[in-house]
């Protein structure tokens, strides 16, 4: 048996299979230092359909620069790709374009790495023209600076007419024709991006709420609960893509909207996160973020802290953040909960499946509503009455008092429409 072997489970629409490599790094200004688990890139290259057939980890001190691990540990894992004659060697970690060209050179086999896993799955999973263009051009910025020297072999033919240096001059041809198509695909995401600046402009009235998290939380099974939608929900890493937006419906007594977003990961590639750059605006212009979090996963700690990082780094303010502890059901040990508890007293503990905590949860997204509400008084003349469904838009109507010289209201009212409720005031 080959050193690392595990053992091969079934997976659907099989892509072929997969050595997994993990590496325990030690910390630095920007890091926290790691053990080299392999549980999430497991999930990971499942999801992508592959089989991982063996793993083999090591901790290193300092990164090679060649190679990125030792050349002991490279030569273990050209054994083991002797043995299983796998279709790809997946990395944990961001390997660079030279790193990447020299491990496929020594191991004669397909080297990717974290991040090039993470977007094939984006691109099997993008359904919308906006997912598939966020994913594109993801990819292509990726591959840019990756593309080997695949065509070499023609340049060795030295018997025929222009063939000399072809594949240095294929390799151009290449990277001019990616250069061309990131282009293309930044203005055609610019375009998107402003249809979706006119959408959100439009439901700026209306109090919004986003559910953030780690991917597989179960944030969008949280939306059907709250919405009665029927979003996808699959469990399985990354199952949505695409920001969806329902109305919240169910023993609300205030407008909401809801918004599912792209689920968050540990290492997410900075060309991907900027590619969702109009995606993740609805995270930012929320005015209630409900960061989910599956308190049954034993590394969810992690899972917080990576969100939070995500989302600072986003520049989203973290005073909008209500914690949402999900799948409290599946916990066995009492004291997790417990801990939980003392820990972060202000969250919301719910399990979707079991209808537990969700009238609590509501209840906690109605007073950050009503929190935002200022309280105003208003008297309107009868012959403006024909305003007061305009007025009703723009503010909560407590009550009405028709006396003899016009109509009293005293109203709830978000700062920021304070404004342009006056200014409907004074035209009418």
């Amino acid at each position: 048996m080959a050193p690392g072997f595990i053992e091969i489970t079934k997976t659907e629409n099989v892509t072929g299979k997969a050595i997994l490599v993990g590496i325990g790094l030690p910390a630095s200004s920007t890091r926290r230092s790691s053990e080299p688990s392999l549980d999430e890139l497991k999930g990971l290259t499942t999801t992508a359909h592959y089989i991982p057939v063996a793993e083999i980890t090591q901790r290193i001190t300092v990164i090679n620069p060649q190679t990125f691990i030792g050349s002991g540990k490279v030569e273990e894992i050209k054994e083991s790709v002797r043995f299983h004659e796998p279709e790809v060697v997946i990395f944990d970690e961001a390997l660079t374009p030279a790193q990447n060209k020299n491990l496929e050179k020594i191991l004669s086999c397909r080297v990717i790495d974290r991040h090039w896993l993470i977007l094939e799955i984006f691109s099997g999973h993008a359904r919308t023209r906006e997912a598939k263009t966020q994913v594109e051009l993801a990819r292509f910025k990726y591959a840019l600076p990756r593309l080997t020297k695949l065509w070499g072999h023609l340049s060795r033919q030295r018997g025929g007419i222009g063939l000399k240096d072809a594949g240095e001059k294929q390799i151009q041809l290449d990277k001019r024709m990616i250069r061309e198509s990131i282009n293309k695909l930044e203005k055609k995401l610019k375009d998107i991006d402003r249809e979706r600046a006119v959408q959100r402009k439009s439901r700026r009235n209306t109090f919004q709420a986003a559910l953030v998290g780690y991917t597989n939380v179960g944030k969008s099974t949280l939306m059907n609960c709250l919405t009665e939608s029927k979003t996808l929900v699959e469990n399985k890493l990354f199952a949505t893509l695409d920001a969806t937006v329902r109305k919240v419906k169910k023993n609300f007594p205030y407008p909401i909207l809801m918004t599912d977003t792209v689920g968050l990961i540990d290492k997410l590639p900075h060309d991907l996160v900027a590619s969702f750059k109009s995606t993740l605006d609805e995270v930012r212009d929320a005015d209630l973020l409900l960061h989910v979090v599956d308190i049954n996963h034993p590394d969810f700690r992690h899972h917080m802290e990576t969100a939070e990082e995500i989302l600072n780094d986003l520049g989203v303010d973290n005073s909008k953040n209500l914690l949402v502890f999900n799948k409290v059901d599946a916990v066995n040990d009492p004291d997790v909960l417990d801990n939980a508890r003392r820990t972060w007293p202000k969250a919301v503990f719910i399990s979707c499946q079991k209808n537990v905590g969700l009238d609590t949860l509501r209840q906690a997204i109605i007073e950050r509503y009503e929190n935002r509400l200022h309280g105003m008084s208003l008297k309107l003349d009868y012959e403006k009455a024909t305003l007061l469904p305009q007025i009703r838009k723009n503010a909560l109507v407590v009550s009405e008092h028709y006396e003899e010289d016009g109509i009293r209201l005293e109203l709830r009212i978000w700062p920021e429409r304070r404004e342009p409720l006056m200014q409907l005031l004074a035209q009418g």
